[in-house]
C-alpha cells in the first residue's frame, strides 16, 4: 500500500513526538511555513537527553561517499553561515586521516568522500590540502603536538563543527516564541500509539497516549524518536536499528583551552575523532571510530529481535577507552595522561544504507516518520525541517530513497565504517540490559 496522505491544512493539529534534531527542525520549518497547531511532546525537558544531538559538538562536513548527501550537506553549510544559526557554528576546518594501520576499507572510504566534493564549484581554490607525513598534518593543527607517523589524508578547510546542544536550544526557544506548545516529562512520555479504524480497511492514528495515561490527538502525528522510535512502532526495527557509539572528555585548563583553540576537527578514520574544548567548560570531547553497538531485546508480537536503547547510557567499552586513548596519545601525548569523564554511549538511529526515513506510514492516515539519521543528520538541523515540510504539504514523499521501505535493517556491513558490529551487553560484560 502506498505510503501517502492528504496535504495538511495549516490550522491542523500537528502532534510531534520527539524533541531531538529532527523534531525541533520540523516544529521550526512548520511554523515558518505557517503551520499554527504544533505542539512537541517529550519526557524529558527539550532539547531532549535522550536526542544524540543533545551533545558539545557535533561535526560539519560535506563529505560523503555519496554525492546525494554531499549536496544536501553542502546546502545545510550554507545555513549554518546565515545569522540564526551562524552563532553555533565553528568553521575550524576538518583534518581527516588515516593511520599506517588503517584497514582497506578505512582507506576506500576517505578517498570516495574526498572524491565527492573535491571538484566541486562550491569549494574555493585551496580548499583542501593533502596530508602525506606528520609534518604536513601538524602544519593544518600545529597544535598537535604527537607523532602521527604515517598519517594520510586531507585537511578541508570548508567544515567544522557545531555546538550542537546550544543550537538545540536555539531552535526551541525560538519555536516556543513562534508558538510552538511544548509538553515535557510524565505527560510528555509517549507510550503508545492511539488508532480508530474505519470502513473499508482504513486505519487513522489519532494520536499517542503518554505514560501517566494522558492522551493526545492530532491530525497529524509525526515521530522524530531517533534510536527509540521502536519502542513506539516497533515495525520499523526492521529498518531502522538502534546503534551506540562511544563518547569521552578530557578536562582542560583555561590556558590549555588556551593553546588548543581554533584546533580542526580531527578525524582518524580507524581510531576515532576530536575537537577543539569548549570553551565554556573546558572539556574537549572524542569519540572513538567503529561500526557501533547493538542492544537485542525481544518485542511483543515479532519473531525476530529488535535492537533499542540501553537505559542507561553512562561508561564505555573498554576496548574503545583504549581506542580514544590512542588518538590521544598520537595527536595530543601531553594529554596522555588525563582522566576520561563524562564518558558515555550515544544511540543512533541506523538504516541499511544510511539513508533518512521521512514518509507517512503505509497502510495509516495521519501518522508520519521523520528519523533513520544512521548518526550523520545532525549537521543537517538547519535544512532536514524544510524536507519534513514538503511532505507534510505535498502529501507524499517523492524523493524515493527516503520512503519507507519493507526489509532489513542497518547492516554489519556500512561501507563508510571500520570494525564489527556488537552488542553492548557483550562489549561491557553485562548479561541483562537491566544493568546497563
Amino acid at each position: 500500500m502506498p505510503s501517502h496522505g492528504a496535504p495538511t491544512a495549516k490550522n491542523a493539529s500537528i502532534l510531534i513526538v520527539g524533541g531531538g534534531v529532527f523534531g525541533l527542525s520540523s516544529a521550526l520549518q512548520l511554523s515558518k511555513n505557517g503551520y499554527t497547531n504544533i505542539t512537541v511532546i517529550d519526557r524529558e525537558a527539550v532539547p531532549s537527553p535522550y536526542s544524540a544531538g543533545n551533545d558539545l559538538n557535533k561535526i560539519v562536513r560535506a563529505e560523503y561517499e555519496d554525492p546525494f548527501y554531499a549536496k544536501l550537506a553542502l546546502n545545510a553549510i550554507k545555513q549554518w553561515q546565515t545569522p540564526f544559526w551562524a552563532p553555533y557554528y565553528k568553521p575550524t576546518g576538518y583534518l581527516v586521516a588515516i593511520s599506517p594501520d588503517a584497514p582497506q576499507k578505512a582507506r576506500d572510504s576517505l578517498q570516495k568522500s574526498l572524491a565527492s566534493i573535491k571538484n566541486d564549484p562550491a569549494f574555493k581554490h585551496g580548499s583542501f590540502t593533502a596530508i602525506g607525513s606528520a609534518k604536513d598534518a601538524k602544519g593544518c593543527a600545529p597544535m598537535l603536538n604527537g607523532n602521527m607517523e604515517g598519517w594520510s589524508g586531507y585537511f578541508n578547510r570548508h567544515a567544522g563543527y557545531a555546538r550542537a546542544a546550544k543550537a538545540l536550544e536555539h531552535a526551541a526557544k525560538t519555536c516556543n516564541e513562534m508558538g510552538v506548545k511544548f509538553v515535557t516529562g510524565d505527560n510528555g512520555y509517549a507510550v503508545e500509539l492511539q488508532f480508530r479504524d474505519e470502513l473499508q480497511g482504513r486505519r487513522i492514528c489519532t494520536g499517542v497516549k503518554t505514560t501517566n495515561g494522558t492522551i493526545y490527538q492530532a491530525a497529524q502525528t509525526i515521530l522524530c524518536l531517533g534510536a527509540h522510535i521502536g519502542t513506539l512502532l516497533p515495525e520499523i526495527s526492521y529498518q531502522v536499528m538502534a546503534k551506540a557509539w562511544s563518547v569521552a572528555h578530557i578536562q582542560l585548563s583555561a590556558e590549555e583551552v588556551e593553546e588548543m583553540k581554533d584546533c580542526p576537527v580531527v578525524n582518524c578514520r580507524d581510531l576515532g575523532f576530536f575537537f577543539e574544548p569548549d570553551e565554556d567548560t573546558g572539556l574537549l570531547k572524542l569519540s572513538a571510530n567503529g561500526a557501533g553497538y547493538t542492544n537485542y531485546v525481544t518485542s511483543p508480537g515479532f519473531q525476530e529481535q529488535i535492537s533499542i536503547p540501553t537505559p542507561s547510557v553512562k561508561g564505555i567499552p573498554k576496548e574503545d577507552e583504549e581506542l580514544i586513548k590512542r588518538l590521544i596519545s598520537n595527536t595530543m601525548p601531553k594529554f596522555s595522561g588525563r582522566q576520561l569523564v563524562n564518558k558515555f554511549i550515544c544511540w543512533c538511529g541506523d538504516t541499511a544504507e544510511s539513508d533518512f526515513i521521512i514518509d507517512f506510514l503505509p497502510g495509516v492516515e495521519g501518522l508520519m516518520v521523520a528519523g533513520g539519521d544512521s548518526g550523520h543528520a545532525f549537521k543537517m538541523l538547519p535544512v532536514v525541517g524544510e524536507w519534513v515540510a514538503n511532505v507534510i504539504m505535498e502529501g507524499e514523499q517523492s524523493i524515493t530513497r527516503w520512503k519507507w521501505k519493507d526489509g532489513k535493517a542497518s547492516s554489519d556491513d556500512i561501507s563508510w565504517r571500520v570494525g564489527t558490529v556488537r552488542d553492548i551487553k557483550e562489549a561491557m560484560s553485562l548479561n541483562t540490559r537491566s544493568q546497563i
